[in-house]
């Protein structure tokens, strides 16, 4: 804590000694963007690293190492049980929790001191707004129908290659997977948005557009694409609305629709529901 007050007034004294290129006056500098945004940035680079199989592996045998003489062997036989996939699936959905969610609540409760209720978590004018969200989840519900008749579209989704085994395996798989749209809505329309808000005004959406972007470059072309209209759309309707809970709604709903078609032109719906 003491090492990052005295970088934070460096910062600022850094900032007062600046001729801010001859573009505008010096201002008093807000620490409230560079903790949000560095914030982010070891956020998303955490998730980006721990969210992949390999490091699910690297934990396992970490943990096997230490309690086992055959951690190889233990591992193997793991791999062998039938929910395992399933699980690693929950490893990527505890990573976005920890990363979009825990770490940026500790930041404002620590550093920002904020109530929680600002950045989104209450339902804020959504009523008023619903009309707008129902606009833009609409036509892009339309898109995915036709789209689903794409090869890389209805073999990209379910992202879960089990989804169709059994009705336990699509629920469980649609939980985890709702639940990191949650994270997402929170961690870019309601923590990057709304705490650079004071500093950026309504350029913050823009801030929050860049990062959201990268975050689609492994999905196909057109959902990357997609990404900086959505984001910004989805980013105005946030910061008039200050709640994340319509966004929430618009990506649930599109998220789910989008398994379901890719299921439906691929191997089905589940025809039990236990495996």
């Amino acid at each position: 804590m003491i090492i990052i007050d005295k970088f934070l007034s460096a910062l600022e004294s850094l900032n007062a000694d600046s001729n801010m290129g001859g573009f505008s006056e010096n201002k008093r500098w807000d620490k409230r963007p560079a903790i949000v945004l560095m914030t982010a940035a070891v956020c998303l680079l955490i998730l980006n690293y721990m969210k992949f199989d390999t490091s699910f592996y690297a934990a396992l045998k970490m943990w096997f190492s230490a309690f086992s003489d055959t951690p190889s062997a233990d591992i193997r036989q793991l791999r062998q049980q039938t929910f395992f996939p399933l699980v690693t699936q929950a490893w990527w959905s505890f990573w976005h929790i920890v990363t979009f969610v825990l770490i940026p609540i500790l930041v404002v409760k620590i550093f920002l001191k904020d109530p929680m209720k600002l950045y989104g978590f209450g339902l804020g004018k959504f009523r008023q707004h619903f009309k707008w969200y129902l606009l833009l989840v609409a036509p892009i519900l339309c898109f995915v129908v036709i789209v689903s008749f794409r090869d890389d579209f209805s073999h990209h989704y379910p992202f879960y290659k089990l989804a169709h085994r059994s009705w336990f395996d699509l629920i469980a798989w649609e939980i985890l997977y709702l639940l990191q749209f949650v994270c997402v809505e929170f961690f870019f329309r309601g923590f990057m948005i709304q705490g650079c808000r004071p500093s950026f005004g309504v350029n913050a959406i823009f801030v929050m557009i860049v990062p959201y972007l990268m975050l689609h470059f492994t999905k196909p072309w057109l959902e990357a694409s997609g990404a900086i209209f959505f984001g910004l759309f989805l980013g105005m309707l946030a910061f008039y609305s200050r709640t994340i809970w319509g966004g929430v709604m618009v990506h649930v709903s599109i998220a789910l629709s989008m398994d379901i078609a890719a299921l439906l032109q691929t191997k089905g719906l589940p025809q039990q529901f236990w495996p």
